[in-house]
């Protein structure tokens, strides 16, 4: 005689599912900041003060950096999908997952060459916008309003949010305003701040879970 089966999702396995959801985010801004970095210090030809970490996904090698920004940005949107299944908070999570997604799309598609990288790109900017550029741009805005807005909404709970949004915010009005004469540096400092924080704030939920 044959019985039907029915799974039935237990509260242990809801947990373990908001704990791999939030530990997706804790992990990706460590992984993508070590990857970055490594690309910045041996790509020939690549200068943290002139060149943003977009260029990172062009020429050879520029595989790593694509795969850099999806594979995280993906793990990002987890972590927002855990943060709500946690917390049940809307605005928080949904903003996050708006990073990662703005990490995608900067992946998909590409900036164009210039400033001299990689190897045989023009030694100025570009004199013009090919559309995958517009849409790397479009990416790389969703992404950084995404978690300088993100700071602010989690303030309420850590109040160093709000120092951090602070610092990301201005390090990048300072740098597209042209004030920085074309050293990236800020844009860097940025980069580290913003994304160790957010992986701060899923690493401390599932430390939360881990508990419970």
């Amino acid at each position: 005689m044959i019985t039907s089966l029915r799974v039935t999702t237990t509260p242990a396995t809801k947990v373990n599912t908001t704990a791999a959801l939030l530990a997706c985010g804790a992990v990706a801004g460590p992984l993508f900041l070590v990857v970055v970095f490594i690309q910045a210090f041996t790509r020939r030809g690549f200068s943290m003060t002139i060149h943003p970490p977009s260029l990172l996904s062009l020429g050879d090698g520029g595989w790593i950096q694509v795969a850099n920004f999806i594979v995280c940005g993906l793990l990002f949107v987890a972590a927002g999908a855990g943060l709500r299944r946690a917390t049940r908070a809307t605005w928080g999570p949904i903003l996050i997952a708006c990073v990662g997604a703005g990490m995608v799309i900067g992946g998909l598609f590409s900036a164009d060459p210039g400033l001299g990288f990689p190897a045989g790109a023009p030694a100025g900017q570009p004199t013009t916008m090919t559309w995958h550029a517009m849409l790397h741009l479009t990416g790389f805005g969703i992404g950084y309003s995404a978690l300088v807005a993100a700071c602010f909404v989690y303030a309420r709970r850590y109040w160093y949010s709000a120092i951090v949004g602070g610092v990301t915010a201005l390090c990048f009005v300072y740098v597209m305003s042209g004030l920085s004469h074309g050293n990236l540096i800020p844009l860097w400092l940025a980069l580290v701040v913003g994304w160790t924080w957010i992986s701060i704030i899923p690493a401390r939920q599932l430390a939360r879970e881990n508990r419970v």
